[in-house]
C-alpha cells in the first residue's frame, strides 16, 4: 500500500505496519518458545547437555524451515488469489466500462459523496487507471504492492532464528546444573522484550504486549518441562 507523508507529525499512523510487524514478532515469539520448550522438555528427561543443544539447534533448524515453507505457500496462494481477481477485473473492464464504471460510483455514494461528485470522482479515477481504481476500491487489492512469498519467507525464518538463537545460546553459557534455569529466564526476558518493541513500533501498550507474551511462554514452557519429566521417568 502507498504511504503518504502526514503534514502533522504527531498523526503519523502506525497501522500500515501491522502486515510485517505481525509477522515478524510472531516469527521471533515461535522462535523463543518452541525452541527453549523442546530443549526444556529434553533436559526434564534427564539428557547431557550435548543432547539439549541437538535438539536445540535441530528446532531452529526445522522450525526455521518450516516457517519458511509455511509462509511462501500462504502468501503465494494469497498472491495467485489477487492476480486472479486482478484478471477478472480486467477482463469485466474491457467488456462492461459502463457498468464497472457506474458500478465505482456506487461505492463512492455509500461512502457519503454525493451522487454528482461520486460520478466525476469514479470518471476521474476511471480514466486515470480503471484498473487500480476498481481494485483499490472495489476488491480492497493494490495492484502494484501484491505480497512476495520469497520476501515473506526469509523474513519469518530469519525471525524465527533469531528467536531461536537465544535459549541455544543460554544453554551453551550455562553449567549443566544450572541450563534449566538459564533457558527459562532468557527466554522469559526475550519474550518480555519482543513483546514490549513490538508494542511500540504498532503504537500498542507495551506492559500489556509483554505480560502477554511472557505468560503465554512461561506456559508453554512449563506445560513441556512436565511432559519431558513424565516421558523420561518413565522410559
Amino acid at each position: 500500500m502507498h504511504n503518504f507523508t502526514s503534514p502533522h507529525p504527531e498523526e503519523e499512523h502506525k497501522s500500515h505496519r501491522s502486515a510485517w510487524l505481525r509477522a515478524a514478532v510472531l516469527g521471533v515469539n515461535d522462535g523463543i518458545v518452541s525452541t527453549s520448550s523442546l530443549m526444556l522438555g529434553v533436559l526434564a528427561a534427564a539428557a547431557d547437555k550435548s543432547a539439549i543443544l541437538t535438539a536445540g539447534i535441530a528446532g531452529l533448524a526445522a522450525g526455521a524451515l518450516s516457517m519458511a515453507v509455511g509462509e511462501y505457500v500462504s502468501v503465494s496462494s494469497q498472491r495467485d488469489s489477487e492476480r486472479a481477481d486482478i484478471a477478472i477485473e480486467r477482463r469485466s473492464l474491457a467488456s462492461n466500462p459502463h457498468e464497472e464504471l457506474a458500478e465505482l460510483a456506487s461505492i463512492y455514494e455509500h461512502r457519503g459523496l454525493e451522487r454528482d461528485l461520486a460520478q466525476k470522482v469514479a470518471q476521474q479515477l476511471h480514466d486515470h487507471d480503471a484498473v487500480a481504481a476498481h481494485a483499490r476500491d472495489e476488491l480492497g487489492i493494490d495492484h502494484e504492492a501484491l505480497a512476495n512469498p520469497t520476501q515473506a519467507a526469509l523474513a519469518s525464518a530469519s525471525a524465527f532464528s533469531l528467536g531461536a538463537l537465544v535459549p541455544i545460546l543460554a544453554a551453551i553459557v550455562s553449567a549443566r546444573q544450572a541450563s534449566a534455569w538459564g533457558i527459562v529466564l532468557a527466554s522469559l526476558v526475550a519474550l518480555a522484550i519482543s513483546g514490549a518493541v513490538g508494542a511500540f513500533i504498532g503504537g500498542g501498550h507495551k506492559v500489556l504486549a509483554a505480560s502477554r507474551v511472557f505468560l503465554g511462554g512461561g506456559a508453554a514452557m512449563a506445560v513441556t518441562a512436565f511432559i519431558g519429566h513424565l516421558i523420561g521417568g518413565n522410559i
